[in-house]
């Protein structure tokens, strides 16, 4: 459920790196919510290639259904009554839910939400008496009113509104006959370039600055450019911040060539064990021969040694991208963002 923020700029003819412009992150997604309830209503929504959301689109789910986004970009379905997930397609892009059985043990029984939402990502609630329907839900950060994309219910993904500032939230979550509420922490991140400007084959460091907390947070940076700006330890790295009024985490770079350039910076979310677990045994039936041992080895080192999330994350990554898109490598993505 990742949006985070692009940041972006330009290496100018002249070879000096420029201050970039800050930009949200969006590509063509499907979002579901993270886990539905089999045999209810849900709803899901399609973000387009502008960030925004996208009418009059089509989404397969499998069995012979086959729904289209209304005005608002989102579309109201069943969840099959059997089976342990769903599969959207749409737009060339795939998603993934899990399902959980209808009975009443498997609704939550207390609200639950991520401690640190980013006020440019999308971010999950699961709490009992939700309704599929999404225009039923209602959110608020602050008393500020949250977007609910996608609902089931036992579970939604909203975004924040503009209004929303860093810092202490109070969340309320309401539906027909029910309201919740819940405590959680709002935060940006800003960046400052290297100074002085670097000019190809110089190196520098990004400072990737968090507002809204002190404490020291995971961050997931993801180089988009490494043609015009290198990242000296990786182009995909895990930084933790240092916390404290500044709260800063540093990239060391080094600018290559003259270019437009971007990269993506988001908190890392608390990981859900149970949830890559089950999409890990899910995706076994479809490996490869060769992957589907390796697998399940995964699925059983998630389930009884869960703390080395890093080198796990790295294994399904890496199985992922040697698969050929299709259902097996989105289990697998769904996987790795559950970590």
């Amino acid at each position: 459920m990742v949006a985070g923020l692009l940041l972006g700029g330009w290496l100018a003819q002249a070879g000096a790196l420029r201050a970039p412009s800050l930009l949200t992150t969006e590509t063509v997604a499907i979002v579901l919510p993270p886990k539905l309830m089999a045999g209810h209503p849900a709803t899901l929504a399609v973000v387009g290639v502008n960030g925004k959301l996208a009418p009059g689109v089509n989404v397969e789910l499998g069995h012979g259904q086959t729904v289209t986004t209304d005005r608002t970009g989102r579309a109201v379905f069943q969840a099959p009554a059997a089976g342990e997930y769903l599969l959207a397609h749409g737009l060339g892009v795939e998603a993934a839910a899990l399902i959980d059985p209808a009975i009443g043990q498997s609704e939550p029984s207390t609200v639950a939400l991520p401690p640190i939402i980013s006020l440019h990502d999308r971010f999950w609630i699961c709490a009992a008496g939700l309704r599929g329907d999404a225009e039923e839900d209602d959110v608020k950060l602050n008393g500020q009113p949250a977007l609910v994309l996608a609902s089931s219910p036992i579970c939604l993904v909203a975004l924040p509104g503009s209004s929303a500032q860093p810092g202490p939230a109070a969340v309320s979550v309401e539906a027909p006959g029910v309201q919740w509420s819940a405590g959680t922490t709002l935060v940006s991140l800003e960046f400052v370039p290297p100074n002085p400007p670097l000019n190809p084959g110089q190196q520098g460091e990004l400072v990737i600055r968090t507002r809204g907390s002190s404490e020291k947070l995971p961050v997931i940076v993801q180089n988009r450019t490494p043609g015009v700006l290198r990242f000296v330890r990786g182009d995909s790295q895990e930084l933790v911040t240092g916390g404290g009024a500044e709260n800063v985490a540093t990239v060391e770079v080094q600018a290559v060539s003259s270019g437009d350039f971007s990269f993506s910076a988001r908190v890392e979310a608390a990981p859900d064990f149970a949830a890559a677990e089950r999409y890990l045994r899910a995706a076994v039936p479809l490996a490869p021969k060769d992957s589907g041992r390796r697998l399940a080895e995964l699925a059983r080192r998630l389930a009884q040694h869960p703390r080395d999330i890093s080198t796990l994350r790295a294994n399904i990554r890496r199985l992922a991208e040697s698969t050929m898109p299709g259902d097996f490598q989105t289990l697998l993505d769904a996987a790795e963002a559950a970590l």
